[in-house]
């Protein structure tokens, strides 16, 4: 399974997205620009997509919530260490009140990987971040990933957060 995503103005991408009905999208908006998702096991329909290989899933990904994406660059000599300490992380969510869905992506053209969840609602996924599930899963994560930092990340990880608008 793979997951393409595309950027550009939500009309644009709303667009595109009801000439490609029969595919897997999602469209999704921040304040500072839309994405549009594609999860597919063929080939793309963007013409330059930022393209991923699912590693591990949980979960179906809906038309409705709200998406949290971890992006975490990592250097091309230590992927197979990160993607060993990521393999059981799903394990983390599943019985999270609000949790939906959770996508591990590894980028097939680029350094940077995606842990992608989605959520009910941005309440879901904001009692969840002041949990203290949410400070052992920290912990863990820390754990997990501060081996060997200085070589195992090209730079900064950044998470990105987009609303799943309703359709009408």
């Amino acid at each position: 399974m793979n997951i393409h995503l595309t950027s550009g103005t939500f009309d644009f991408l709303f667009k595109m997205k009801k000439k490609h009905l029969a595919e897997s999208m999602i469209l999704m908006q921040n304040i500072d620009n839309a994405v549009l998702l594609h999860e597919t096991t063929k080939s793309s329909v963007f013409n330059t997509p930022r393209s991923f290989q699912v590693l591990d899933s949980f979960g179906p990904l809906e038309n409705r919530g709200y998406v949290v994406m971890n992006n975490i660059p990592v250097t091309e000599e230590e992927r197979p260490l990160f993607e060993y300490r990521l393999k059981n992380i799903k394990n983390l969510f599943q019985n999270l009140k609000g949790f939906l869905a959770i996508r591990i992506l590894q980028p097939l053209k680029s350094d940077t990987y995606i842990v992608l969840t989605l959520w009910q609602n941005e309440k879901a996924y904001m009692d969840w971040e002041h949990s203290a599930s949410y400070d052992m899963f920290m912990n863990e994560v820390e754990m997990n990933l501060s081996f060997k930092t200085a070589q195992l990340l090209i730079g900064s990880s950044y998470i990105t957060k987009y609303f799943i608008p309703e359709e009408k």
